[in-house]
């Protein structure tokens, strides 16, 4: 059993997030969240609330227990780019893109193995 959650069209890079993901990839719930609260990256915060929002939905919809959740499968893509423009000298203009990205979530529980 498994719980998922997705954040769409966050307003943050790809790539920034990346860093902040491969850090808590198959670590624990609560070891993820205390590396999440001493990163100081901008997605630590969004990936953080990602989390609780995934823990949330274990807890609710399947009945898990939130002490034994782990960290499955967290992966980002690229979301649609804003395209801004910004006016230069000699009345031409360059393109601005901002970036959006799609994070996903899977939180699943951890077998406790007796002997």
């Amino acid at each position: 059993m498994e719980s998922r959650a997705q954040a769409k069209m966050v307003r943050i890079s790809s790539r920034k997030v990346k860093l902040v993901i491969d850090l808590i990839r198959g670590k624990s719930l609560g070891e993820a969240m205390n590396i999440l609260n001493f990163t100081t990256k901008a997605a630590s915060p969004i990936v953080s609330k990602l989390l609780l929002s995934a823990a949330a939905n274990a807890e609710h919809n399947y009945n898990m227990d939130v002490e034994k959740l782990f960290v499955k499968e967290i992966f980002v893509g690229e979301g649609p780019t804003l395209k801004r423009i910004r006016p230069r000298a000699q009345g031409r203009a360059t393109q601005i893109l901002k970036r959006t990205s799609h994070i996903t979530t899977v939180l699943a529980e951890k077998e406790s193995v007796g002997i």
